[in-house]
């Protein structure tokens, strides 16, 4: 589970497949009312209190980013109400859940370099293929036909990136296209 602090009430939280089987969840646990994901929820929250000193009174806006094969972005916002106190009185925090799925792989690097050392790993599996993007001085790197490979795929680009909540409309709209195919191929022609 990796946290970031996104602005002074929000953060953003990354649980890969393997923290969500370790606690024993699957992604379709959140529609679920367990106590597993309760329980998640809750260590969640301590963490991030503790890590940051984030108070978190009042009511817990949670997005879920659905990522194929990579688990789950929460971007958890603690919004404020006039009346906090008597809220955790009954020792409740109100959670409003909203959902979204993709089935793309895109991960963000801060620079070229990491991507250009991600691709040679890739090549020498005999993995090319792929999409560059560039939006703000950070690359986005976009994977797809990856369904078989995912799974070893996934934690070499965790490596080197993080895991985009952007969507790829957003980039191919507001971002530079750097390489528009086969990706992993061309930096490795040209930059090893």
């Amino acid at each position: 589970m990796r946290l970031e602090r996104l602005t002074y009430n929000k953060i953003k939280i990354f649980l890969t497949s393997d923290d969500l089987s370790d606690r024993g969840l699957t992604k379709e646990d959140i529609w679920k009312d367990s106590m597993k994901w309760n329980q998640l929820f809750h260590d969640m929250l301590e963490e991030a209190s503790d890590e940051f000193g984030l108070e978190i009174l009042g009511t817990v806006a949670v997005e879920i980013f659905s990522l194929q094969a990579q688990g789950m972005v929460m971007i958890l916002t603690v919004e404020e109400q006039e009346n906090e106190i008597d809220s955790f009185e009954d020792g409740f925090i109100e959670m409003q859940v909203t959902m979204d799925g993709s089935d793309d792989i895109l991960f963000e690097f801060s620079n070229v370099e990491d991507v250009i050392q991600l691709a040679v790993r890739l090549a020498n599996l005999g993995i090319g293929g792929g999409c560059l993007y560039c939006l703000n001085n950070t690359y986005y790197l976009l994977m797809d036909g990856l369904k078989l490979e995912a799974d070893k795929v996934v934690p070499m680009l965790a490596e080197y990136g993080s895991p985009s909540i952007f969507s790829i409309h957003r980039l191919m709209e507001y971002g530079k296209e750097v390489v528009k195919e086969d990706a992993i191929q061309t930096l490795v022609r040209y930059f090893s």
